[in-house]
């Protein structure tokens, strides 16, 4: 028995080593495959929208600077949207969520006056309408006012007076003023944005907000913009993505994925400052974000907002970069003046890349690129005693907790959730030295805090939540013990 144990067991062990190394050889193929391939993916689409989505897709590809205007001025994209009454190609999408306002982002078939029509106080009351045009990408953003804090408002669209089909559970949620529970991750990629398991376990958990630290969407596409406009297209397709930034708003930032192509950062070489104000401007007009780094003027997609009781600072590590300094001399300033700033409980403090070193050497990590960047933010910190700081990561896919501690004993905590795609490639769940590491995780699961301000000492309990619900960690942190002493 003891013999047939043991090989028991080594056959199971082989077996799941073997099943990792499958998963890991197809997971390699999924960054390779054509939109329309990863479009039926998850489930198989109606050979009515695959026609509809190649047509759009067909117009982005044929050239590297294609807009959406393009798409709206092809002939059998528009006998297509005639023929099915098709009036918006992405859309509605919920972000810059606040106590008593929200914002609604779309994106039209071509140029059109759109509105939103909110239930307040029993009535139903128009915003907009809001016009989208060339210049807009065909995006429009309409600002919602006057809502009731803890209230969900359903809401309905129009575009030229009429009405499209949105889900049905379509609602904005305003937060509460102590408690709230924010859901975050990253490298969903192209293809984990299909998950529709996972999508509605994060839509069924009720977060007020989703925050998404990069390589979202938009795949290695450089300088090409028709492309990385495809790629928002084949996001606002899936059905998963719809059910979800419905009703629950979305914020975002990118790393080297959706900015460039891997580990690419500021002008790569044989690429220009007028490529990269592109991409600036190509990602502006897909997401509902509060605002965008420095501007027109300036560039980036970093900001700063607040979700109930918590603050929230995103930063951007790509644009600014130089070497050996993440993010830049005015973000830089504009993050420190920010962090001086906070009042609230809690900071969820964002980076696209890890802020320890412990996986793979960390090449891309402020532990190894930039220390001396982290120990200015660490310091300045530490130094204003700025309490309920909390660190999220991505890039190293997998999701990963680690302590960061400090010389003065005290231990920053940082949560990475880089597993929204369920890709298995790069290093291992644990590090070789996990001393100082609390969880690790493969596979499709997302970061989550909830947040309890009500109490004299507020608290924030993580989660790592599987798609299908699972809790895979939970950890429960107080203020004090967040707050140097």
């Amino acid at each position: 028995m003891k013999c047939f144990g043991t090989n028991m067991v080594i056959l199971l062990a082989s077996a799941a080593v073997a099943f990792a190394a499958a998963k890991r050889s197809a997971d390699q193929n999924l960054p390779r495959m054509d939109n329309l391939q990863l479009f039926n993916l998850w489930e198989k689409q109606p050979d009515d929208v695959m026609r509809w989505f190649e047509a759009c897709q067909n117009v982005l590809k044929a050239n590297r600077t294609a807009t959406f205007a393009d798409v709206a001025a092809d002939p059998t994209v528009q006998r297509l949207c005639n023929e099915k009454g098709i009036k918006h190609l992405g859309g509605p999408m919920l972000g810059d969520i606040a106590a008593t306002s929200a914002k609604v982002w779309l994106r039209t078939c071509r140029p059109s006056s759109v509105e939103v029509r909110v239930m307040i106080d029993g009535r139903e009351k128009t915003f907009g309408p809001v016009k989208s045009s060339p210049e807009t990408d065909l995006s429009v953003v309409v600002p919602v006012t006057g809502l009731k804090p803890a209230t969900r408002h359903p809401y309905r669209v129009f575009v030229d007076g009429s009405e499209i089909p949105i889900p049905a559970h379509a609602a904005i949620t305003t937060p509460e003023a102590n408690t709230v529970r924010i859901a975050f991750g990253t490298c969903s990629h192209r293809f984990g944005l299909g998950n529709k398991k996972q999508a509605e376990t994060i839509r069924q958990r009720n977060p007020a907000a989703l925050l998404l630290g990069g390589d979202v969407a938009v795949q290695d596409r450089n300088n090409h913009l028709g492309m990385h406009r495809a790629d928002y297209l084949l996001r606002d397709f899936y059905p998963a993505w719809q059910g979800l930034v419905a009703a629950v708003p979305v914020y975002a930032i990118w790393d080297d994925h959706d900015y460039f192509d891997n580990d690419k950062w500021g002008i790569p070489p044989r690429y220009t400052a007028e490529d990269r104000a592109g991409v600036w401007s190509v990602f502006r007009r897909a997401w509902c974000n509060p605002s965008y780094g420095f501007g027109e003027k300036g560039g980036g997609v970093f900001f700063r907002t607040r979700i109930g009781p918590c603050d929230i600072i995103m930063t951007d590590g790509r644009y600014f970069r130089e070497k050996g300094n993440f993010l830049g001399a005015e973000q830089m300033r504009w993050l420190e003046t920010q962090l001086l700033n906070c009042k609230g409980p809690f900071i969820i403090l964002g980076s696209s890349t890890m802020w320890s070193d412990y996986v793979s050497n960390g090449k891309d990590s402020w532990g190894v690129y930039d220390r001396e960047g982290r120990e200015r933010i660490f310091d300045l910190i530490e130094k204003n005693r700025i309490g309920g700081v909390l660190l999220i990561s991505g890039d190293r896919h997998g999701a990963r907790g680690f302590r960061i501690p400090r010389p003065s004993g005290f231990n920053f905590y940082e949560f990475e959730a880089a597993s929204l795609g369920g890709i298995n490639w790069g290093p291992p769940a644990m590090a070789p030295n996990s001393e100082h590491q609390f969880y690790g995780h493969l596979g499709y699961a997302f970061g989550e805090f909830t947040i309890n301000a009500a109490v004299a000492d507020p608290t924030v309990t993580f989660r790592l939540v599987s798609e299908t619900g699972d809790i895979i960690h939970e950890t429960t942190l107080t203020r004090s013990e967040l707050t140097p002493k």
